[in-house]
């Protein structure tokens, strides 16, 4: 029985993808709850499946078995249209690679998700330029992405993500085109901006760096999901 007070709730998940003649399976049974609030961590080496999750997780693709909660809402039953308008309101994404609009602004680009949610024009300039301050490049905003380093960029991402409020955050290996020094400074802006607005969070990486801010770490190997990682890999949790 799922519980009434976690957030993400994974029931039985299993992905298999065609390849040519042969069928590969990425997760088996995968089941999990997230609690509200919580930073959790995804460990696993590139291609073990983290991304696959995360976009079950998002409803960006569905299990051939299995369901998806978000909230009590499965997703597994909504329809393509239903499943995008639910992810536009509900969650926040961070990626490796920024995905930040070229051709739109830094604040553009933030009041996106806003404006895909419906906000009114007064509502997304107040969020946009209120997010721009917390991650500390309020006086980028109108600049283009590419005229900022790739740690500024990131910070335009988390800003993007957490602008309207999102129920759950996914970030998808967010230190991966960082050096180490501003990697750290992203992880520890991220992580205390869910903080302060009890937002769920799951980090999928492979950087074990990653895994001293967390509350909870999971460890994905052969499609299977447990609570656990290498020995050598500590978790105690990080300001």
């Amino acid at each position: 029985m799922p519980d009434p007070s976690s957030l993400v709730q994974l029931e039985a998940l299993t992905k298999t993808y065609r390849e040519g003649d042969q069928d590969r399976t990425v997760l088996r049974d995968v089941s999990l709850q997230l609690d509200r609030g919580a930073f959790s961590v995804l460990m696993g080496r590139s291609g073990a499946g983290k991304s696959t999750l995360l976009n079950l997780i998002s409803g960006i693709d569905l299990p051939t078995s299995g369901h998806v909660r978000i909230g009590g809402t499965d997703l597994t039953t909504m329809s393509e249209t239903e499943r995008t308008k639910f992810r536009r309101a509900n969650i926040g994404f961070v990626f490796q690679s920024f995905n930040l609009i070229s051709t739109l602004t830094v604040g553009e680009n933030v009041r996106l998700p806003l404006e895909l949610s419906g906000q009114t024009p007064r509502t997304d300039q107040d969020r946009a330029r209120t997010m721009l301050e917390r991650v500390g490049i309020a006086d980028r905003a109108d600049d283009f992405p590419d005229r900022l380093s790739g740690g500024e960029q990131q910070r335009v991402a988390v800003a993007r993500a957490l602008a309207h409020e999102p129920l759950l955050v996914l970030a998808d290996e967010p230190t991966g085109n960082l050096d180490y020094e501003t990697g750290q400074e992203v992880l520890s802006l991220l992580g205390s901006l869910v903080q302060d607005t009890d937002t769920t969070l799951l980090v999928a990486t492979h950087d074990p760096e990653v895994l001293p801010r967390a509350d909870r770490v999971l460890h994905l190997r052969g499609g299977v999901l447990r609570d656990e990682v290498p020995e050598y890999i500590g978790t105690s949790r990080q300001a």
